[in-house]
């Protein structure tokens, strides 16, 4: 094939993408609407009475015996659970699709196919949805399909719709083996992230009675382990970013904006690891420094790229 062709067959793909995981998102909503709500708030201990050797005899003292530690599952109608089951199927499909498309991008730019706002957001879509059913493999975390299909399928169609860019050659700072290295582990870092972000989001929506949504307990604890993952690698990013810096431009730091706020972000979440390690912070508090660290890696994704000038402006969007 020819690199106009290539490059069709990408945006194709990328069209693909979007339907098969706004179709996934429907097959997880209906899932996820029809299961058994269940209560947000944490069990009491039971007080169960036993005899003790010391003492007048007869003497029993109550005994604090907690519930099991087990959360009722949410148990989805049979019609439910095979939505969820094909939703699923479709996530694995679409993604299939997505990785396609990067794919067939780099085919015919022939180069590493992250080079541009449009190829960069196309790629963090695939690290987001990677993340999700990576997890998934392990862990049963469907409960957050719905919501991470649909924060993918706008991400593809902002790219499609407000960032596209023709395929072609980069600038010359861009022409390097670096972008191998450093953006390869900026975006796997931002799927991670955006992984906890969702479970951020929906750890503030969730009510303490009855809701359709997982228990906090479950969305922190995606969330944390998420931020473990993708905080080396985000600390990697930054330190191979100075040292590509420092090739192209001859030093390692000079306050661009994509510096300041990609450090800004990595101060954030290393707030967030330190107070849960140290002072155990959990629940809302540390919810929102999490969320607050996420806000900082959209801006610097979106706003950095797209409203604010410097070295590394290269979003080229088209109007």
């Amino acid at each position: 094939m020819s690199a106009e062709q290539l490059a069709e067959l990408s945006d194709l793909f990328v069209v693909a993408a979007v339907l098969l995981y706004v179709f996934s998102m429907v097959g997880f909503a209906i899932e996820l609407a029809f299961g058994r709500a269940r209560s947000g708030k944490a069990k009491k201990p039971v007080a169960l009475k036993q005899p003790v050797a010391v003492g007048a005899a007869g003497a029993e003292q109550p005994l604090q015996v907690l519930p099991p530690a087990t959360k009722t599952p949410v148990v989805p109608s049979p019609g439910a659970h095979r939505a969820g089951t094909i939703a699923l199927a479709l996530a694995w499909v679409g993604w299939a699709a997505n990785f396609a498309a990067i794919l067939n991008r780099g085919l015919a730019v022939d180069r590493w196919p992250w080079g541009n706002m449009y190829e960069f957001v196309v790629a963090i879509c695939f690290a987001a949805v990677t993340a999700f059913l990576g997890t998934q493999l392990r862990y049963n975390v469907r409960f957050l399909g719905a919501f991470v299909m649909v924060v993918a399928a706008l991400g593809l169609g902002a790219a499609v719709r407000y960032f596209y860019t023709e395929a072609g050659p980069v600038v010359p700072a861009l022409d390097s083996y670096w972008i191998a290295i450093h953006v390869s582990a900026a975006i796997v870092a931002s799927g991670l992230l955006t992984l906890a972000g969702v479970a951020g989001v929906l750890y503030l929506m969730r009510g303490d009675g009855l809701s359709r949504l997982p228990a906090r307990e479950d969305l922190e604890r995606v969330a944390h382990r998420a931020i473990v993952f993708a905080f080396p690698l985000w600390t990697f990013a930054v330190i191979a970013g100075a040292l590509w810096a420092d090739r192209a431009w001859g030093r390692y730091w000079g306050w661009d904006p994509k510096e300041v706020w990609s450090f800004i972000t990595w101060v954030v979440y290393a707030a967030y690891l330190h107070a849960k390690a140290t002072a155990g912070w959990r629940g809302r508090a540390a919810t929102i420094v999490q969320l607050v660290g996420f806000a900082c890696l959209l801006f610097n994704l979106i706003g950095v790229n797209i409203f604010i000038g410097g070295l590394h402006s290269y979003a080229d969007v088209s109007n």
